[in-house]
Parts: C-alpha cells; sequence; structure tokens
C-alpha cells in the first residue's frame, strides 16, 4: 500500500506563527492578547480574534441587526441599507485597510462587526431619544450600549454573562476617551493609553467612510437627494467627473452606483496612504506604542477630512432631516418615549431577562437596555400591545400618555 501523506492542517499556534513573521511590528498580534475577562483555555485551530468575530457573528445582537434602521426605517424597501448591511460593510473595509496596512485583519473585523450591537432601534432618532429619557440617569450612547451588550447583555455561558470578548475587542469598542488599561500589570504600575490599536482605529474610521458614501447611495436611490444638490460637494464631484471621463454615453441613475463606488475606493486609498505615512512618523514599534501615542495615526488627509465634513453637513440638512425622515422619525420617537414610560411604571412588560437585572442596574437603565435592543418590527409590535393601557395610564404626577399613542 502507498503511504497517504498526512492533511495539512493549520493550528492556532501556525496561524500566530504567521502574524509574527508577516504583520507590522505595531500590529496587535493575536498571541500578545491581554486575555479575557473570564480565563478559558485556548483553541487549538483558532486564534483569539477569531474565536471574537464568531461569538460576535453567533449573538442575537448581531442577528437583530437586520431589523433595525439604518437611515430608512426597516423594511421600507428590500434594497435600502439596514444597521446589519452598513455593518457587514464596515467589517469588509476594515479588512482592505487591515490588509494594505500589514496589520490584525480578524482584530480590525471583529471591532467592526461589534460596533452597532448596541444600536437603538429607529436609528440615531431612536438614540436621540433614548438619550434625552435617561437625562440624569447616565444618558444613552450606543457605543457604550455596546459594550453593555457584549459584556452583560448577552447570554452565552452558563457562568458568567456576555460574549468574554477579549481585551483588545473591548478596548476598540470605547470609542469616546481613552481606552481602559489592560487586565494586568507591568512593572507594578497600570499603563496609561491615550489611544486604542491601529486595528480599532481603523473599524472607527471604516464606519465613518461607510455610512457617508452608503447613505449617500440610499438618499439618491430613494429619490430625497438629486445629483444637482450634489454638484458644490467635492466628495461627489471628482468621483462624478471620473466615471463621466470613463462612461461618457452613460448619464443619470445609471452610474450613481459606480460614483459611490469611486467614493468609497478613493477614501480607502487616501486612508491608507496618509496613515502609513503618519505610523512611519511617528517612530511607533509596537501596539503599546501605538497606545501611547497622543495622536490617531488612522487619518484622512487634511483635504479629505474636510471635504468630509461638508459631505455630513450636507446629509443631515437634507437626508437625515429631510421632512419625509423626519416625519417617520418623530412618530417612532413619540412610540419609544410611550413605550418607555410605561415599562417604567409597571416592569411586568420586560422581558424575564431584563427584570432579573432591575435590582442591579436600576429600573431606567433596564427598561433602556429593553428598549434599545429591540428591533423596529418589534417596538411597533409591543406598542401596539400595550397601546390600550398606555391610554388608560393616567395619574396626577404622569404626563399625558395619550398623545404617545396617537
Amino acid at each position: 500500500m502507498k503511504n497517504r501523506e498526512a492533511p495539512l492542517l493549520r493550528g492556532r499556534e501556525a496561524i500566530e506563527s504567521q502574524e509574527l513573521a508577516t504583520l507590522a511590528p505595531y500590529a496587535q498580534k493575536s498571541c500578545e492578547s491581554a486575555g479575557r475577562k473570564h480565563r478559558e483555555p485556548r483553541h487549538p485551530y483558532r486564534t483569539e480574534y477569531q474565536r471574537d468575530r464568531a461569538r460576535i457573528i453567533h449573538s442575537r445582537a448581531f442577528r437583530r441587526l437586520e431589523h433595525k434602521t439604518q437611515v430608512f426605517l426597516s423594511g421600507t424597501a428590500d434594497h435600502l441599507r439596514t444597521r446589519l448591511t452598513h455593518t457587514i460593510e464596515v467589517a469588509s473595509i476594515s479588512r482592505s485597510i487591515a490588509r494594505a496596512l500589514a496589520l490584525n485583519e480578524d482584530l480590525a473585523e471583529a471591532i467592526a462587526l461589534a460596533h452597532d450591537l448596541g444600536h437603538a432601534p429607529f436609528g440615531h432618532s431612536g438614540e436621540s431619544e433614548l438619550n434625552r429619557l435617561m437625562r440624569g440617569q447616565g444618558g444613552f450612547d450606543h457605543n457604550q450600549q455596546s459594550l453593555r451588550v457584549v459584556e452583560l447583555i448577552e447570554r452565552k455561558y452558563p457562568d458568567f454573562p456576555g460574549l468574554n470578548l477579549s481585551f483588545e475587542v473591548l478596548e476598540g469598542l470605547h470609542k469616546h476617551g481613552a481606552p481602559p488599561p489592560p487586565p494586568r500589570r507591568r512593572g507594578g504600575a497600570r499603563e496609561v493609553y491615550h489611544r486604542p490599536t491601529l486595528e480599532a482605529q481603523i473599524a472607527n474610521l471604516a464606519d465613518e467612510i461607510t455610512y457617508y458614501s452608503h447613505d449617500l447611495d440610499d438618499g439618491l436611490d430613494s429619490g430625497l437627494i438629486n445629483p444637482e444638490q450634489l454638484a458644490g460637494l467635492d466628495v461627489w464631484r471628482l468621483s462624478y467627473e471620473e466615471v463621466r471621463r470613463d462612461f461618457p454615453r452613460r448619464t443619470g441613475p445609471e452610474i450613481f452606483g459606480y460614483v459611490i463606488r469611486c467614493i468609497i475606493d478613493r477614501q480607502v486609498q487616501d486612508v491608507i496612504s496618509n496613515s502609513a505615512r503618519a505610523i512611519a512618523a511617528s517612530g511607533v514599534r509596537s501596539a503599546d506604542d501605538v497606545r501611547r501615542h497622543r495622536k490617531a495615526l488612522i487619518c484622512y488627509s487634511p483635504e479629505l477630512s474636510a471635504a468630509n465634513r461638508k459631505l455630513r453637513k450636507f446629509l443631515y440638512a437634507n437626508l437625515y432631516y429631510h421632512p419625509t425622515v423626519a416625519g417617520i422619525n418623530r412618530r417612532a420617537s413619540r412610540m419609544l418615549r410611550g413605550l418607555f414610560m410605561a415599562c417604567v411604571r409597571d416592569p411586568s412588560l420586560l422581558g424575564r431577562g431584563t427584570v432579573r437585572r432591575v435590582r442591579k442596574e436600576g429600573l431606567e437603565r433596564s427598561v433602556c437596555d429593553y428598549l434599545s435592543g429591540m428591533t423596529d418590527g418589534y417596538l411597533l409590535q409591543e406598542y401596539a400591545r400595550v397601546c390600550e393601557g398606555l391610554k388608560r395610564h393616567q395619574g396626577p404626577d404622569a404626563p399625558d400618555l395619550a398623545e404617545a399613542c396617537t
């Protein structure tokens, strides 16, 4: 009998060795992870960040993103983006930038996939409404809520709450303020970090690239924005002129999608080239050097940064606050407010998992957790279910809830 060759297997240690050999010195290596809050044995075939990615994708919060608003109410049209498709697009762009800069693609992707897990239903209007409702109670911010989701709300393990993600993914979800110190001591003292890893910075900027370009795409597709309005925006004009030169016989909506593609490509290339220069000039030689550095090293050119600020201002004026979008958002916010009030007055309306957290987390925060986790459709369904109760629920010290049911 002929000897059969053993199958080729790439275990975790082989993947980690390849990272050490091929990634930049300032990349965050999987084998150098600070670990997890709850200790677990290492996996034979997957790195820490590959495991994180799988845990995020298999979470309930990730699945619910399919039915949460990006700009247009979920279900408005089959081809308009939802919070899930936005998230997948952010992850794709994150991998592209990380690969070009010889950074850890798995870490950048995991952070990107988790960055919106805490987003409220009804998009930014839902977030704003919950923040108003939680005034004096710590407010509401979807970035901080994403951390609550992966550290507290998701339940996958019998012994502890959360997904038990690695320190580096949790670090990447801290988008505001200095990132936390790692769960370890070096030389007897905690490190002081000013920035997260380059991989986390990539996910943050990829989020901007994605929503600038794809919200613009959906605005054009919906007819709420027309190309004549965009003529004064450099971000649009440069790519539009490029496409018209390459395809002079094509006009109108048939080239808009390709213009958006060119906008994304231009932005990604700009970030890669400018970040490479910034990294080289900084002199960082390790992932911790990046953390100690006071300035972000993943960055646009000054010209593109200015152009994006103009685009952002345009989108707020002409899309996010468009009467068609704003009218739907006002009604959605009214429903969210009414259901919040009802749950505070009658906690039996909450899910069983939420009720168990009330004593430790407080009633208002638990209600906020419950509502922020809802999809658009489920919130509408729950609002309809309790609406008649809301109308009857009046008291001398309670706001008029009947208006919220109209």
